[in-house]
Order: C-alpha cells, then structure tokens, then sequence
C-alpha cells in the first residue's frame, strides 16, 4: 500500500472521528435540559416542583423535583431573581422553600465548558490546515516553479569516500586540491591563490563521474547540492534561469559547499543552434549559469562540479579560464584499475577462496566501472539461483559474457541441423583465421549457442590493454571478421545474412583507416571529413565533408583495396587449412562450447 495514500486515510478517518464527536456534543438527545419563561418558573415554584435555582451569569438552572432540569437564558436586567420571582407572584414561604445559589461571573466551570464546545472546531481546522499544506507541497506546484530541485547531501555523515572510488587515481590526485581548499580556504587565500570555480569531469558513461563528485564532498565534509542539467529546463519560459538562481543563493547561504550538475550538456551546448535563434530556454539558462559563474568571489568558498560525456558539445563560454577552468579526465580503467574496482565490489559478498579476480580483469579491456559492478551483481543472481552461498567463478564468467556479448543464452532457440552446420562453420572460421593471424587478439571461448541477438560468437582477449593499434591489428583483425563469411563460401558454396555484423565492423575499420589514421598508402597521412558525425542545426553542413567527390572516389576505391586484399588472404588460409577448419567445426558440433585450451587441443591435433 501506497506510504501516502495510508498517510492520507489516517488525517480522514481523524477528520470523520473529530466530526462525530463534535456532532454528539452539540446534538446529545435527551442530555440537553428544557427552556422555560419566567413565569412558568413562577408557577412551578408556587406549585413546590422546584428544589434549586443556580444563578450563573446571566442564566438560571433550575432543578426539579424527579431529577429534571430546565434553563432560563434571559432575565430583566439588573434585578435580582427574588425581586422578579416575587413580583411574579410567588409567595415568600413557597420562594423560601428553594435553595437559591449564586455562582461568581468568571468562574473555571464557564472556560472549561467553552474549550469543550470549541475543542472539536479547533481540532477540525487544524486537521483541515495540515490537508491544505500536503496538498500544495505535492500537487499545487504552481507557485514553487522557480525553486531549484537539487538534492541536498550533508557532509557531516558523508556516505561516500575516495577510498570507496578505484580505478582513478589520477582524477583522485587532481580533486584533492578541491578537497584541500574547502577544508582550510585560508591557507591558499594568504598565498593570494584562486581556487578554480569550476572542475569538469570528462569521460565515457559509467566511469565513475557522479561517484567521484560525491567523493569530494564526502573527503571535504561539506553540503553538496546534486542537480541534472535537464531539471533546469521547463516547459515555462524563464523556469531554468530561476531555478539556476535559486541554487546559487542556496549554496552561498550554505558555504563552503559544492554544486553537482550532472549531464551539463542539457544545458550547456552551442548557443544559437537551436530553432528558438538565442532566445530559446535553454540558452536563457545557460546564460544565467554563465553569470552567476562570474558572481563567484574568492571568499564564496562554493564549487561548482560538473560531469559531462560530451565536452566537444560544450559552449566555449563555459571552459573558459575563471569558469571551468579545470578539466578532469575519467577515463576507462586499465587492468589495475579493473582489478581494484572489482575489489571495491565483491567487499561484503561471499565468494569462494579460489576465484580470480585477476583473470576477470584481464577479460575485461574496455569495461568501465559500471560495467564491473553489473557483472558482479550479474554472478551474485546466478549464484542465488543456484541455491549457492558463494560466488564462484563460473557465475564470473558468465557475467561478463552476459554483460559483455548483450544477454543470457538462448539455449532455447530452435535451429535446424542445417543452420546449426552453417553457424558452427561460421564460428570455426572467425576463431581458425584468428589463431593464423599473428596480430590478432588470442582466443578465449568459442560457441554456437545463441547469446543476444547472435547466433555464436567467438570470444577474443587482448593479452594487456592497448593504447595505440598498428596497421598490421586493422588488417588482421578486418581478416578474422570476414573470415566466417568466407568458411560458409568455401563449405557450403553460398554465404547467408549471419556475416551482416562482421560486414559492418570491417567496413568501419577500412573507412577509419584511410579517413582518419592515414594509413592508406595512396591517400597519405590526411584525415577527411570530420571526426564528430553528429551535426548540429545552425552550424556549418559544409565542415562535415571537406573533400571533393573525385576524392570521395578514391577513398571507396582505397576502402575495397583494403578488403578485397583481405579477402584473398583469407581465403586462401582457410584454404590451406581446411583440415583445421572442418576440425574446429565438428567439434562445435559435437560440444557447442569449446574453451580456449579445448580450441587450441583441437587445432593442434587437425
């Protein structure tokens, strides 16, 4: 059940609970006594029916023989009640008879009985009242459209730590400045020193840019505002500007602190290339970030962090010194790096006393931090759903494949014997012309069991990272794409639709090569075109091609040189190997699974 709708049931029921008891209170039937006159209380005095009149203010209650009761709300002025009774007509003795009593005006009795009466009305209201303040903080927004809506972060109980970041030490070493500075500001201040107001975090999704802002504020202790650039953007002109504003004077009332702004570049790409010319919102509150920016003074002792994945989209105006003056690269982990972010998340998680992690890492180029904590979440649900109480490495390796080739197995995938032939050929291929090529990445797995939208996959690991790639890597590694299309040419003497991906690959790498590493020896060290493909409205269309179409022909000619020669090579090792190639194939299959010590057992032995 929903926590509010619950919170909301309880104010009505107290609401229909204070409404019935203020209704018995004012309607109990048979409780509230009679109103009589004057001279029916003459009368009944005169008759003896009367036992007590009690004076109180100006009313009397009169009680009567049979324990009844009866009020008298008005008398004739200042008169006092025997005067009036015995002009009336009654007696001395029968006025005698009746014990008359006086109560003083003031008295307890008279405030307690008017808070009762009201009590109910009071509680009503303030019910009422606290109805009318839930319903404008969740529904009526109308008037808090300018607050910002960052998400404040204390730092006297931080939640996150550098020690809790791994696989950045570079990016950590750079921010501790920052940390320094919030800590003891005085120190850079009697150097005369400017802390930069704004650091830029740059890097791929999932490498840790949130994590390491909030790491700031947990190592600094101070409050940290976290905000998305798209929660600045209504659809209501001037929202975001206000919104920026009121963030800013937030954090100055809170200073030291630091301002997060996550995905920057919502609000902070190119100005006047939208369809609104540079009145649109966006730019209004970009400008306004802009500005406030500038208002920063070296006593504000406020930093502004922000992260983006795109800071070729960036206005200039914003990493210009005295703003984002600071860049910080969040790059995706090397080895090291994968090995200590997998520390950091099997810490509290059982695992078995043999698993290795080293291995996992190795198996990991490219993956980023976010990548690494899925496959160790990955391998911690398949161990569940194994009824077991530690993480072994099979459920490691399997997540990464899960994570790294795009989903479980599809072991319930229907396919002919035919297709399963021509998959198993396909792969054998793809892992016979990689073992041949002398630059091409080792061999881990090879499979015809479908995982993804593929049917089998063949699993190759660099042996260490690579941060640069030579000529002869492209050439082998366009002659392993195109080596499972050519093993279904040569078996089976037609080619099926299975090689679309392998097609796509190498065509983007013959591309590369020639456009932009300049290794194509006709066309020379030159880049054509421009490397960013993504146009913006407003900018030049002419800086995305800056050749001419005679050029254009001959780097499609350069491209099919490139292939075709790969093709022959292929073509004719598959050829001198058939032996090996029908070898890997069988056993595929035979097993659907060969591992890299089963590849390299069937290869030697064909």
């Amino acid at each position: 059940m929903n926590a509010n709708w619950s919170r909301n049931a309880f104010v009505y029921l107290l609401i229909i609970v204070a409404a019935a008891t203020l209704f018995i209170n004012i309607y109990r039937p048979g409780d509230a006594p009679s109103q009589i006159s004057l001279t029916q209380l003459a009368a009944k005095i005169e008759a003896g029916d009367v036992e007590t009149v009690l004076v109180r203010n100006d009313e009397l209650h009169i009680e009567l023989k049979g324990d009844e009761t009866a009020t008298l709300s008005r008398r004739e002025g200042n008169v006092p009640i025997t005067e009036t009774l015995i002009g009336l007509g009654v007696t001395s003795e029968k006025l005698a008879a009746v014990n008359i009593k006086y109560e003083a005006p003031g008295n307890a009795t008279n405030w307690l009985s008017l808070l009762v009466n009201l009590l109910p009305l009071i509680f009503i209201g303030a019910l009422f009242f606290i109805l009318f303040r839930q319903t404008q903080g969740s529904n009526n927004q109308a008037l808090s459209f300018g607050k910002s809506k960052a998400r404040v972060f204390t730092g006297d109980k931080p939640t996150v730590k550098f020690d809790d970041v791994a696989g950045a030490d570079e990016a950590k070493e750079e921010l501790k400045e920052v940390v320094e500075f919030l800590k003891e500001p005085q120190k850079f201040a009697a150097l005369g020193a400017r802390i930069p107001k704004g650091v830029l975090l740059v890097g791929p999704p999932g490498t840790g840019k949130t994590l390491m802002a909030k790491a700031v504020s947990g190592e600094a202790g101070v409050p940290f505002f976290s905000i998305s650039g798209s929660e600045f953007v209504e659809m209501f002109v001037g929202v975001g500007a206000s919104r920026v504003r009121d963030l800013f004077e937030q954090a100055k009332r809170n200073s030291p602190c630091i301002i997060f702004i996550d995905e920057i570049d919502a609000v902070g790409r190119y100005r006047g290339t939208g369809l609104g010319g540079s009145h649109d919102e966006r730019e209004q509150t970009l400008n306004q970030i802009l500005v406030e920016m500038d208002g920063f003074g070296t006593d504000t002792n406020v930093i502004l962090i922000a992260a983006t994945n795109r800071p070729d989209i960036l206005d200039p105006a914003l990493l210009r010194p005295g703003r984002f003056d600071r860049r910080v690269t969040m790059d995706r982990p090397d080895v090291n790096g994968r090995r200590a972010i997998l520390d950091v998340h099997v810490k509290g998680k059982p695992i078995e006393p043999n698993i290795d992690l080293d291995r996992i890492a190795r198996q990991t180029p490219g993956f980023v931090g976010a990548d690494l904590e899925n496959v160790v979440n990955e391998a911690a649900i398949l161990a569940a759903r194994r009824n077991k109480r530690a993480i072994s490495m099979g459920e490691l390796q399997e997540a990464v494949e899960r994570v790294g080739m795009g989903g479980p197995e599809r072991r319930s995938r229907l396919m002919t014997s035919q297709e399963k032939k021509v998959v198993a050929y396909h792969e054998a291929g793809h892992a016979v012309v990689s073992r041949l090529c002398e630059h091409s990445d080792p061999v881990q797995k090879i499979t015809i069991v479908p995982r993804g939208s593929a049917g089998g996959y063949v699993w190759r690991v660099a042996e260490k990272d690579r941060l640069m790639a030579k000529r002869n890597y492209f050439l082998d590694n366009i002659a392993v794409a195109l080596g499972g299309r050519v093993a279904e040419e040569l078996v089976f003497g037609d080619v099926s639709n299975g090689a679309a991906m392998d097609i796509q690959q190498l065509t983007q790498m013959a591309r590369s090569m020639v456009t932009r590493y300049g290794m194509s020896e006709k066309m020379g060290p030159l880049q054509f075109g421009q490397q960013d493909e993504l146009v913006f409205l407003g900018r030049d269309l002419a800086e995305q091609r800056d050749y001419s179409e005679e050029v254009a022909e001959e780097i499609d000619g350069e491209v099919h040189q490139l292939v075709d020669a790969a093709y022959a090579r292929v073509r004719k090792l598959l050829n001198d190997n058939s032996a090996k190639l029908h070898g890997v194939a069988n056993a595929l299959l035979e097993r659907e699974t060969l591992s890299a010590e089963e590849f390299e057992e069937v290869f030697s032995a064909a």
